[in-house]
Order: C-alpha cells, then structure tokens, then sequence
C-alpha cells in the first residue's frame, strides 16, 4: 500500500501562488506517474497534471503555463506549483500515484481562491 501525504494548501487571493507538495512512502515512486487532481464542491474529481517517471508532462487545458508539475526521486516528492491562481482553481487538491494495477490517493489538501 503506497500512502501519499499532502501539504501547501490554503487561502490566497486570485493572482497569487502557492505550492503543494505530495510525500509518498514506497520503494517503486520512481518508475511511477504521479499527478494531481482536483475537486471543486459539487463536481467530480478532475485531472490537473501528470509526470511520468521520464518526467514526461501533461495538463489539463485550463491550467496550462500557469501550473507546474515536478518531482523529486531522491525524496520521493511530488509538487505543484500554481501561478496566477483564479477563484475557479479552488477544491481539495489529491495527489495520485499509478504503476501497474496500483492506482494510490491521498486525503487531499485544500486550496481556496478569492476573488
């Protein structure tokens, strides 16, 4: 069982940034994918990013050249860096980690944008 701890969330006004950073504890986090996801109150979960354990990237549309995500194998962390937040960025942000069959979650870290 991989367990995934967030951190880095919270309040912050549009325009601003914040970093979230996700601590896995497993021995395979580096030919894993990581990602990030979201979700906003009464909607589904959504996809944010991914990175590959080539580091090869993905995101969704509507974060493109605002967010960035990155990882470190050495420590096995994940991050999220989220530029030029807007108010429709606001949810509980989970960070994923997928090999093979394990499709792992964390408890999510709250992030909440003002207008």
């Amino acid at each position: 069982q991989v367990q995934l701890v967030e951190s880095g969330g919270g309040l912050v006004q549009a325009g601003g940034s914040l970093r979230l950073a996700c601590a896995a504890s497993t021995n395979i986090f580096s030919i894993s994918t990581m990602g990030w996801y979201r979700q906003a109150p009464g909607k589904e979960r959504e996809f944010v990013a991914t990175i590959t354990s080539r580091s090869i990237t993905n995101y969704a549309d509507s974060v493109k050249g605002r967010f960035t995500i990155s990882r470190d194998n050495a420590n096995k962390m994940v991050y999220l860096q989220m530029n030029s937040l807007k108010p429709e960025d606001t949810g509980v942000y989970y960070c994923n980690f997928r090999m093979d069959w394990r499709n792992c979650w964390g408890r999510g870290t709250q992030v909440t944008v003002s207008s």
